[in-house]
């Protein structure tokens, strides 16, 4: 989590919403990282979950990250918790729970839900204060 707060704290100085995530093996070593990027690539699928599963299925060369974490530090959206759930990730670490589109266990539940393809784990609450903190600054100095 250490790492993807620094991530995080690298795109919000780029003006972006600071949200980092990287990606662990079964070894705990980073296989892939990746930090907002929407607004300087104008993608809307560049949110830091995104990036960094990209880089651990290039680095692994597949698209299937069976036996790796995501550990992000904002509960993922609907679009992340769907690609953890498509990359067969066996668990998804997150910081501060998102109230508005948290899809970990907050608004929605699709990485737990029973109809999905596949079940992923949740871990909620890591360094959440630091997390949220870093998004509540972010905000406030943006009003």
């Amino acid at each position: 989590m250490e790492r993807a707060l620094e991530l995080a704290e690298g795109a919000g100085r780029l003006g972006e919403v600071p949200v980092g995530a990287v990606v662990l093996d079964a070894s705990l070593a980073v296989v892939g990282e990746g930090s907002n990027a929407r607004v300087g690539r104008s993608d809307p699928t560049a949110h830091a979950e995104i990036e960094a599963l990209r880089a651990a299925g290039a680095r692994l060369g597949s698209s299937r990250l069976a036996g790796c974490a995501l550990v992000v530090t904002l509960e993922p959206c609907a679009m992340c918790a769907g690609a953890a759930v498509a990359a067969r990730l066996d668990r998804v670490v997150f910081g501060a729970w998102d109230a508005k589109a948290g899809a970990c266990g907050s608004v929605w539940d699709l990485t737990r839900d029973r109809m999905s393809l596949h079940v992923v784990e949740v871990v909620p609450g890591v360094y959440a204060d630091r997390a949220a903190d870093q998004l509540r600054d972010f905000f406030a100095a943006r009003r």
